[in-house]
């Protein structure tokens, strides 16, 4: 039986014919833990945090609302961004996230129906 596929929102689509998006996001939960990464496919890893299919940080401390992304087709300049927030005091990655959300609200919010993302796609 095929898994029907999701629809790609507007957000995660790639940038570009033959270019590939590369994503650097940060995650929260109810108590505030914040948590960076990198993907290239942000739709089924935000799925695959929110749905706790993956052992480590953000299973073990529930983290899983997306409260701020940004997209570039240049992974090594995705690779730079995601250690720069990471070494971020974290006033300062709360002062990047309320620059784009200042509500918290997950931006994630609508993308998901009770199927995953199409898991032909690589990951992380």
């Amino acid at each position: 039986m095929r898994m029907p596929v999701i629809p790609r929102s507007a957000a995660t689509r790639n940038l570009g014919w033959g270019r590939k998006s590369y994503y650097v996001y940060l995650l929260t939960n109810r108590s505030g833990t914040l948590y960076t990464g990198l993907t290239s496919d942000l739709e089924r890893r935000v799925y695959e945090h929110k749905h706790k299919l993956v052992d480590g940080f953000t299973k073990k401390y529930n983290v899983g609302i997306l409260v701020y992304y940004e997209a570039t087709d240049d992974i090594r300049a995705a690779i730079a961004r995601e250690k720069q927030i990471k070494a971020w005091r974290r006033s300062k990655r709360i002062a990047l996230i309320e620059s784009m959300n200042p509500q918290w609200r997950d931006l994630s919010e609508g993308w998901f129906t009770s199927q995953p993302p199409d898991s032909s796609r690589s990951l992380s």
